[in-house]
């Protein structure tokens, strides 16, 4: 009997040794790329994860932050090494060459009309490309001008600026006022230098393409080039313009040293944290001969190349756009909603500074889907630095942008 103990022990023990030396479960592993919006965003998407991971244990899921930045040219690289993730956030307008290179996995074969209808469905549109669903828009957001009360009021200024002289007229006031605080923020370095300037050139009537050709260089683009060098010539805006990115002039707005700059909703969950003393307003963009804003989605896309495209697709649709993490990713980043249950939250249905933002809607311009967009952007920006620097007057520098994105939007 000891022997045969002795025995069962040795098989016992052996058996124990051959299980520990056995490989781990292996789970599903799901790689989901995110654009960092603000210090929340890794969190946000990091509980869902966890959220969807509970529920399906056998399932692993890598969320990476990277920087706007560098994204474009990150989702470039592994692309090209075959590494892409499963699942990115994205600039929607960089859909159309992700869809003419076949990156981009169609959407409407996994959208159920009762998930469909939950979205805004006029935010749906900018992801569509030949009649199919690409993208879901993660956030939508359109832009304000933002103004200090209190800089406006030591300036004697009673009346919001409407227009875009009227701002200037403004912004000198501040000025004159010599406290050391810019009348008007211009951004002038990085990404959207282009769309900064697209507000006073939409508004002059512009169009970025016309009859399938460039816009930029007619009278509208000349109006609005000049415009803001009168600002910059005029030491009305912050110096430099072309050392300033988008953060650069919020940070100045947030150390309450501008009078008035024009950017997005997510501004206000900043300064509630950031510079809870500010005294600050909120008010439509300036017009001239129309009044417009920029509208702007950002947008989830799923890879073709992606191995678990099911699965990846079971977690945007219960883990990415359930409406826990909508309203934490909405409530903590600041942008307008995609879903209409979000505004079922008091938090947000009460909130009328949001409210403004999302009245402007119906009279927001997007960028156009076109294809080698962002070559049209870096030739836009590249022309309008030349302008703020004085190294060429507009009507040039514009031209010769209109001509290189001719050749970028001819049909080949």
């Amino acid at each position: 009997m000891k022997r045969i103990s002795r025995l069962s022990l040795l098989g016992i023990s052996a058996l124990a040794m051959s299980i520990a030396a056995m490989p781990a479960f292996a789970k599903t592993q799901l790689h989901v790329i995110v654009a960092h919006f603000s210090d929340h965003t890794l969190t946000t998407f990091q509980n869902a994860a966890k959220r969807f991971e509970a529920a399906h244990p056998d399932v692993e899921i890598n969320i990476e932050d990277v920087s706007w930045d560098n994204l474009q040219q990150r989702l470039a690289t592994d692309i090209a090494g075959g590494t892409a993730p499963d699942i990115s956030v994205i600039a929607t307008r960089w859909v159309l060459d992700y869809v003419q290179n076949d990156i981009a996995e169609p959407l409407d074969a996994y959208i159920k009309p009762e998930f469909r209808s939950r979205f805004y469905e006029n935010l749906l549109k900018p992801g569509t490309v030949d009649g199919k669903t690409y993208l879901l828009p993660i956030l939508a957001s359109t832009r304000a001008l933002y103004y200090n009360k209190d800089l406006y009021a030591k300036a004697g200024v009673t009346d919001i600026p409407k227009t875009w002289d009227e701002l200037k007229a403004v912004s000198e006031k501040v000025k004159a006022k010599g406290d050391g605080a810019y009348g008007f923020g211009i951004q002038g370095k990085e990404i959207e230098t282009d769309t900064y300037w697209y507000y006073p050139f939409w508004s002059y009537g512009g169009d970025i393409v016309k009859d399938g050709k460039s816009g930029i260089a007619g009278e509208a683009g000349v109006q609005a080039a000049n415009l803001y060098k009168s600002f910059i010539d005029g030491g009305l805006s912050q110096p430099s313009p072309t050392g300033s990115n988008r953060q650069d002039i919020e940070t100045l707005f947030k150390q309450g040293r501008l009078g008035a700059l024009v950017t997005g909703p997510w501004l206000r969950g900043q300064i509630a944290s950031e510079a809870p003393k500010l005294n600050y307003g909120i008010a439509p963009m300036p017009s001239a001969t129309k009044q417009l804003t920029w509208g702007g989605t950002d947008s989830m896309m799923l890879f073709k190349s992606s191995p678990n495209k099911e699965l990846a697709w079971q977690f945007i649709q219960d883990g990415i756009f359930s409406t826990e993490t909508r309203l934490e990713f909405t409530l903590s980043e600041g942008f307008l909603p995609v879903l209409k249950e979000e505004m079922n939250d008091s938090r947000l249905a009460n909130d009328a500074s949001l409210k403004a933002f999302a009245d402007m809607l119906p009279i927001a311009q997007f960028a156009p889907l076109m294809p080698q967009w962002e070559q049209v952007v870096a030739a836009t920006t590249a022309a309008l630095q030349q302008i703020y620097l004085g190294q060429q007057d507009a009507k040039t520098a514009l031209g010769a942008a209109a001509t290189q994105i001719d050749g970028l939007i001819a049909p080949q």
